[in-house]
């Protein structure tokens, strides 16, 4: 007990620093490493992105317990969860929130009947990066021209408590096309911007134009 007191009298300043730097990434927020390009060109491997955890429920730290449910996921938002069908954790962009009905059509989505506005950015022989506008909210999705069976699925009516979400690398993504929907109690927190970008491809030196980029 001496020696323990000791540690504790000599690095209390340290200790309790670490103590709260654990609870914030456990409760309010963390950034994750990104190790795939499903989420191209938004996300792209090497990103390091800042998570809010409480962006929709106040939990017990070091837990799953939410205490108070503080916003519901919406369409657009890109989320961070812990998926048990996949066995990992998972960054996707919601596109389905209960009450919706969702389809996939030749690679384009339909919600609620309606047919997404799809705008075109850029075209290479294997695949274009078209401007995606789900509910107001544009974000750029790199969609291939071979076919495939991920490019369309039949209306599925959301459930309470589930999400549909997937990757905007659309052809290069296993999301709920492949995991099924995803449970409320999975969602760890919304990502919300770039802290740092590590190019594994340059010596893993950072990629100066993604520093603190909004998502």
């Amino acid at each position: 007990m001496k020696y323990l007191y000791k540690i504790w009298k000599n690095n209390r300043s340290l200790i309790v620093f670490i103590s709260l730097m654990c609870v914030f990434r456990s409760a309010v927020a963390d950034w994750y490493e990104v190790p795939t390009g499903s989420m191209k060109p938004t996300i792209v491997e090497g990103d390091r992105i800042f998570t809010d955890k409480m962006a929709y429920d106040l939990r017990v730290p070091f837990t799953k317990i939410s205490l108070l449910k503080l916003a519901e996921p919406q369409a657009g938002d890109i989320i961070v969860f812990d998926s048990v069908a996949a066995q990992n954790r998972l960054i996707k962009r919601v596109v389905g929130v209960p009450g919706d009905s969702v389809a996939l059509v030749d690679n384009q989505l339909v919600i609620n009947g309606e047919k997404l506005n799809y705008d075109p950015v850029s075209e290479t022989a294997i695949n274009r990066v078209e401007i995606e506008n789900l509910h107001g909210i544009k974000h750029a999705v790199k969609l291939s021209k071979q076919r495939s069976a991920m490019q369309n699925f039949a209306p599925v009516i959301i459930p309470e408590n589930m999400y549909l979400a997937m990757g905007d690398n659309r052809d290069n993504s296993a999301d709920s096309r492949v995991i099924g929907l995803v449970p409320r109690a999975e969602l760890l927190g919304r990502a919300k911007r770039v802290i740092v970008s590590l190019d594994y491809d340059d010596y893993y030196l950072p990629r100066k134009d993604r520093v603190l980029k909004a998502l």
